[in-house]
């Protein structure tokens, strides 16, 4: 582990100024595309390059199962996680009809889905037959969690060897809102009665059985805060400790990884904890309508390009997000310049940053 956290450097800040030179040049406003001009400049800056490419993308999909639904914490049983990912596979899920607009194929991803046999379309990864319950004992062995992050780096390196230019992260995992609310809790120090919302859907009796199984976590596991691997073996899921290796891989391999949700937002922040540098790979699609998402994205430094109070989950607030790159890199690459047009650039006269 770290010797691949080493391997990670800092962001390419003479590709970041490249690339704010090309807007600035851009025939409008300067500045005026706000935050999808900081994208863009995010990714010239973790690529090292000023020539940005967003063609092709993929959106991976990971999915386990939770041992902590026992405690009535979810609204459906864990067979939903399987059915989810073989209509996933099937490309009939909201994020499939979702990314097939922004043309985005969905990978899904099987990381410990319960009883889950082989099925063709999903990539089987599996860490093991789902996680145990996290308010009985630690959800997994450190060794797990430290395997499911390195196959999250191994998925990039793989999709990276294809061409892959874009990555969207999502997730399904039936109780992983609960389990990310256990590690966001710890991470932030913040109390689970904040971090810890109605996932898709829980009734107010629901909603306390779900803090208290959080706080039951977090007080028989007693995960270290400081220690990212200790605080995902403990109370986190392989979906979560897999989304952390997408993340340090996209910092690896240099390519841009869209953070979906509270799920992977709260991945993101396991990933940063590790390893400071993994931050200049992640890009904020949305901002979760789940009580915590806030606070995990302030602890990322990131600020999303979508507010729409979405939840849904399964990678669809990173595909809703491509669409827009794409849009801010036609006029980044449009040629549409002040010197093409024979007009004076704009100066910078402060207040636009």
């Amino acid at each position: 582990m770290k010797e691949l956290l080493q391997q990670i450097g800092p962001a390419d800040e003479t590709a970041r100024q490249a690339a704010r030179k090309n807007w600035n040049a851009c025939m409008k406003p300067l500045g005026s595309l706000g935050l999808l001009e900081k994208a863009l400049e995010d990714i010239a800056a973790l690529t090292g390059s000023a020539e940005i490419c967003l063609k092709k993308r993929a959106a991976l999909v990971l999915c386990a199962d939770n041992g902590v639904v026992a405690q009535g914490v979810t609204q459906c049983g864990s067979e939903m996680t399987g059915i989810v990912a073989r209509n996933l596979a099937a490309g009939i899920t909201s994020v499939c009809r979702m990314a097939a607009e922004a043309d985005c194929p969905v990978i899904p991803v099987d990381m410990g889905i319960l009883d889950f046999p082989e099925t063709e379309g999903v990539l089987s990864r599996r860490i093991a037959n789902g996680t145990k319950d996290i308010s009985q004992g630690p959800a997994m062995t450190r060794a797990q969690a430290e395997q499911a992050i390195f196959t999250g780096v191994e998925l990039v390196r793989e999709q990276k060897e294809q061409g892959v230019r874009l990555l969207a992260t999502g997730e399904m995992g039936i109780g992983n809102t609960t389990t990310s609310s256990a590690a966001a809790s710890v991470l932030l120090n913040r109390p689970a009665s904040e971090m810890t919302g109605r996932g898709s859907g829980l009734t107010d009796e629901g909603l306390f059985r779900k803090i208290r199984a959080v706080e039951q976590a977090v007080s028989i596991n007693r995960p270290d805060p400081a220690d990212p691997v200790d605080v995902l073996a403990k109370v986190g899921g392989f979906d979560l400790a897999g989304l952390c290796g997408v993340f340090l891989g996209g910092a690896l391999y240099r390519i841009p990884v869209l953070i979906d949700g509270f799920i992977s937002g709260t991945a993101a922040l396991c990933a940063l904890r590790l390893c400071p540098n993994a931050g200049k790979a992640m890009l904020a699609s949305h901002v979760s309508a789940e009580p915590a998402a806030r606070y995990v994205l302030a602890a990322l430094g990131k600020t999303p390009l979508i507010t729409a109070g979405l939840r849904l989950g399964e990678g669809t607030g990173a595909v809703a997000a491509m669409p827009l790159l794409d849009m801010a890199r036609a006029v980044y690459a449009s040629g549409y310049t002040f010197d093409g047009c024979g007009v004076e650039p704009y100066q910078p006269l402060g207040g636009f940053r």
